[in-house]
């Protein structure tokens, strides 16, 4: 009788790293930075805010690009507007061209003309106001072949074909069910934008978004309750290097294993106003 082959456990190769691709941000510092009023369930005002911590929070997150190869372009922080920090709210850059924003509170309403105002005395010509509500990045996150855009709390639906007009990019509409997750850009984030590849947290999503999302991206990493209660998912990716919260540490481990080289952040004060790293950081496509 043969003696019986011996089955060995096949073994994973780690993954490749992968290359970053140079990409150029738009972000505005914490200079008048507070938290006075609540629009999302992040918000206390009753929690005082070290606008000086913040700052050093800001500068060190502004450093960490530049050193990554990275272009920043700083946009002048307004009295009175304490929410201007989270840049990635004021436009949707796209191909070189611009999408403005309109806020859906009040209280953020006059940042919108602050960022018009600067792509135009920088030189960008394609710049569109828009007629519906949309917070810019914070609910259009762009990927090599769509455009997914959130809906529910802040953005219209109406703005998704606003978008699609200016961009020329078909838009993906997705509903968000969570308050806490009141921006896609809370509960999703593009990892690689030239291979469609993305991590989410299911449970910021309806039933049918959830179906959308599993038949787009099969392969995306799906992130767990606890990292997106991190804001673990506000993150911005160059393609290699994922700048996240520190505190999303289940997330650390498996986009080393597909090749990432997450960076860990203090963005703490500024969670504060319920945003991080990405809703501080704006991306200038061209």
């Amino acid at each position: 009788m043969a003696p019986r082959a011996t089955v060995r456990p096949r073994r994973e190769e780690p993954a490749l790293p992968r290359d970053a691709s140079p990409r150029r941000y738009l972000m505005c510092p914490p200079a008048h930075f507070e938290v006075t009023y609540s629009i999302n369930p992040w918000m206390d005002p009753t929690k005082p805010v070290d606008r000086p911590l913040a700052q050093l929070q800001w500068e060190s997150l502004r450093d960490r690009y530049r050193s990554l190869g990275h272009r920043v372009d700083v946009l002048p922080a307004r009295p009175g507007l304490p929410d201007m920090v989270y840049a990635a709210n004021g436009a949707t850059v796209v191909g070189g061209r611009v999408l403005g924003a309109r806020f859906a509170h009040a209280e953020r309403a006059a940042e919108a003309a602050h960022h018009l105002e600067w792509f135009r005395a920088n030189g960008w010509t394609d710049v569109h106001e828009p007629e519906h509500v949309n917070e810019g990045e914070g609910d259009f996150a762009v990927t090599a072949s769509w455009i997914l855009a959130g809906r529910g709390f802040r953005s219209s639906p109406l703005s998704h074909a606003e978008a699609q007009e200016v961009f020329g990019r078909p838009v993906i509409g997705l509903d968000l069910v969570d308050p806490r997750h009141y921006h896609l850009d809370t509960a999703l984030a593009v990892l690689d934008d030239r291979t469609d590849e993305i991590m989410y947290w299911p449970g910021a999503f309806s039933p049918g978004s959830r179906a959308v999302l599993a038949r787009l991206f099969p392969d995306a990493l799906v992130a767990d309750g606890s990292d997106a209660a991190a804001l673990g998912l506000n993150a911005v990716s160059d393609g290699r290097h994922v700048l996240l919260p520190q505190a999303a540490v289940g997330l650390f481990a498996p986009l080393r294993a597909r090749g990432f080289e997450p960076v860990g952040t203090d963005l703490s004060e500024l969670l504060k106003g319920g945003g991080s790293v990405k809703c501080c950081t704006q991306e200038l496509r061209p």
